[in-house]
């Protein structure tokens, strides 16, 4: 269908021509005018595009030159999208026999105990009948219901909400064996994405979140990026304002395996140490830029990161308070955060699918565990 709208029709054709936009910094731009030698300042913000022309500052409508930026930034987008190397996580498939390693091998029926049933198979070369249920071995619930015990926790369900929601599927647990699932399958979750390196953007948040452990009060801090909402790292703290967060930083650039351009926080003095301690060079070329405030008119603001600070205190208020500091349920919020929860400002997405690791299948705790589980077997 052909354009109509005549703003939309112009910013296409500044887009188009060269060197019609200039980036001055992260959120400001220039963007030169089509009638005349004048340039525009057209800056950035989480409500959209705010230029200087009069179309903009008068009539308070999407001008032309934000439309082109707008169109600029969506083809530089693609073109890095493009650019980027994907790591797909599929499902694990059974295609050989166990014993020999044959590709020969037949459906042989179901093997049944008390709790459900496993497929079977059959090898033609050594006649050796198998089942294989990779990460869920010995387990008496099966890997749906495992699995579905953690998602309704993770999305906000008590341990003792969750035991009581599983007797409508016939599966009667108690909330202490969901937590025991929880602690084992998301170390071994972990131990397996550690490995797995996300292509973050140039921009992180930095930020903090009281919490109990205990009873006690205690911060989380998170390092958060800014493009994908990836939650790269995190770290429990006895103090707001004078905890050496050096760990975080050390921790954040180890899993992104690299440094950001740009580091945004709310100014805390513990922020700025670590900064300067683990980030800061003279060379400019490597050089960190630590955003120390916040501009609430702007868009140099940490709202990205309050919305990680609200999910993880919805999280927190059910569990009342956590047991200990390197309780498996921090790590958990963070994987689940990470690649199984989708989020509607990434476009549906999850942040993972943002940093180039897909994760396929309708069950994505299943395939992530199952590949876990294989990996560590290899190693």
């Amino acid at each position: 269908m052909k354009e109509t709208n005549p703003r939309k029709i112009k910013g296409k054709e500044i887009a188009e021509k060269q060197n019609q936009i200039k980036k001055i910094d992260d959120y400001t731009y220039k963007v030169k005018s089509q009638s005349s030698d004048k340039w525009y300042d057209v800056i950035s913000t989480e409500s959209g595009f705010i230029c200087s022309c009069p179309d903009s500052t008068f009539r308070k409508t999407i001008c032309k030159h934000s439309i082109a930026l707008e169109i600029s930034l969506e083809i530089r987008k693609r073109i890095e999208e493009t650019k980027q190397e994907q790591v797909i996580i599929n499902p694990v498939e059974i295609n050989g026999c166990k014993f020999c390693e044959s590709k020969n091998i037949i459906k042989k029926g179901l093997r049944k105990n008390k709790n459900y049933s496993i497929q079977t198979f059959q090898c033609k070369d050594c006649k050796r009948k198998f089942s294989i249920n990779i990460g869920f071995e010995k387990m008496r619930a099966t890997p749906q219901a495992i699995t579905a015990s953690m998602n309704l926790y993770f999305n906000g369900e008590s341990l003792r909400n969750v035991a009581d929601s599983m007797k409508l599927f016939g599966v009667k647990v108690t909330h202490q064996t969901i937590h025991n699932w929880i602690k084992k399958y998301i170390g071994l979750m972990d131990n397996y994405l550690e490995s797995i390196t996300p292509q973050v953007s140039e921009k992180w948040y930095c930020d903090e979140i009281y919490l109990k452990i205990k009873g006690d009060r205690k911060y989380l801090y998170a390092m958060l990026d800014d493009s994908s909402r990836f939650w790269i790292a995190s770290q429990v703290a006895d103090t707001k304002y004078t905890e050496d967060v050096r760990p975080l930083f050390k921790k954040s650039q180890e899993v992104a395996g690299k440094r950001p351009k740009t580091l945004v926080s709310d100014g805390a003095r513990n922020f700025m140490e670590a900064h300067k301690k683990e980030w800061w060079t003279r060379y400019v070329e490597e050089k960190t830029e630590h955003i120390r405030h916040i501009h609430f008119k702007g868009d140099k603001n940490t709202n990205k990161m309050e919305r990680l600070n609200g999910e993880i205190r919805d999280r927190e208020k059910v569990m009342r308070s956590l047991k200990k500091e390197d309780s498996p349920i921090i790590k958990g919020m963070q994987i689940h955060h990470n690649y199984i929860r989708s989020h509607m400002g990434i476009d549906g997405k999850t942040p993972s699918e943002k940093t180039g690791i897909k994760v396929e299948g309708l069950n994505k705790w299943i395939t992530i565990i199952q590949n876990a589980s294989r990996e560590k077997s290899i190693c």
